[in-house]
């Protein structure tokens, strides 16, 4: 147990190494100039947004859970995101994150199952948001209205995010009869089958209880997804801005989301070396080397680093309080 613990804790020494060190590395002697030379106005800018976005997901939960999990205020949902986006950003490929989030909604006295199932409902908000996203930036691109550099990659990349999309879309739709018709591998057991199958329908059956909620509460958790999500992607923006480069806000908007891609195939957490380098390419055409390793390095130092600093206290918190709860109640009563 010890030597796990011991190696996680050297996989993430190893990740924040490599988010600091690779870009620093790729931009040479320049770039510590132009990371210094940062405003601080525009620093404080991002971190505010990054506290805007935590508090934006913390009331999107809130909508989605709709009572079901106890009295939630916002205090106590901000505590979740920023545990739950703390895990994300301490594990490989980030399933620290949904785990975390299953465990304090369970906590609360709400069964994973159901909780797994707000969790999809914040995916499809996602997925619709960065699914019009992709439609007005491939209009743009095909139609000649924006040209950006590696044209041809970006329309593959585009192209294929959004089949992706569609196809997890259809997934979800059709989940019973793929259930019911879909030859099971041979190494899954009956038994097995049985329990997922029961689990995938449960969060089914949650996940449609929960699209039925009012309209205008749907509608005001998808705005509030749109706010996130324009704020996220762009503190990319501000980060260029601030180490005088010259990229548009789409540009930097579907840099990342083509590195949240790449991300996925890093083994470290936080997509550590794939992100930086995917950004920091599609940067490179439209300023210098050691411009966008520093916007690179700041970019991640607010939408990486911060959300480990500002979530690691919170995580433990809960942790603490889990513990001493569980404590109390195996201790024998007099």
């Amino acid at each position: 147990m010890r030597s796990r613990l011991w190696w996680k804790a050297a996989l993430l020494i190893l990740t924040l190494a490599i988010t600091l060190l690779l870009p620093w590395w790729l931009g040479g002697a320049g770039t510590f100039t132009a990371v210094i030379a940062f405003p601080l106005p525009l620093l404080a800018l991002m971190v505010a947004l990054a506290v805007i976005c935590w508090n934006l997901n913390a009331a999107r939960l809130r909508l989605m859970l709709d009572g079901r999990a106890g009295r939630l205020g916002q205090g106590g949902a901000l505590a979740i995101e920023m545990s739950s986006k703390f895990a994300l950003c301490a594990t490989p490929a980030g399933g620290g994150g949904v785990a975390t989030l299953l465990w304090l909604l369970a906590r609360r006295g709400y069964p994973p199952a159901q909780a797994s199932a707000i969790f999809l409902v914040d995916q499809l908000a996602d997925m619709l948001f960065f699914s019009l996203m992709l439609g007005v930036l491939v209009s743009l691109s095909m139609s000649g209205l924006a040209s950006w550099p590696h044209q041809t990659l970006v329309e593959a990349s585009l192209a294929a995010l959004l089949l992706a999309l569609v196809v997890f879309a259809v997934v979800i739709v059709w989940l019973p009869w793929l259930l019911r018709h879909v030859p099971p591998p041979p190494f899954v057991g009956s038994g097995p089958r049985r329990w997922m199958t029961r689990r995938l329908l449960r969060c089914r059956r949650t996940l449609a209880s929960t699209l039925a909620l009012p309209k205008g509460v749907l509608m005001a958790i998808f705005a509030l997804c749109c706010l996130h999500w324009l704020a996220r992607y762009s503190l990319l923006y501000l980060a260029v801005l601030g180490v005088g480069g010259g990229a548009d806000w789409a540009w930097t908007f579907l840099v990342q989301m083509l590195a949240m891609a790449a991300s996925q195939l890093s083994v470290l957490p936080g997509g550590a070396g794939a992100a930086e380098v995917s950004v920091g390419a599609l940067l490179l055409p439209l300023m210098a080397r050691e411009q966008a390793a520093a916007a690179v390095i700041v970019w991640r130092l607010v939408s990486y680093h911060l959300y480990l600093v500002a979530g690691a206290p919170v995580f433990v918190a809960q942790v603490v309080g889990w513990w001493r709860t569980r404590a109390n109640q195996s201790s024998p009563r007099p």
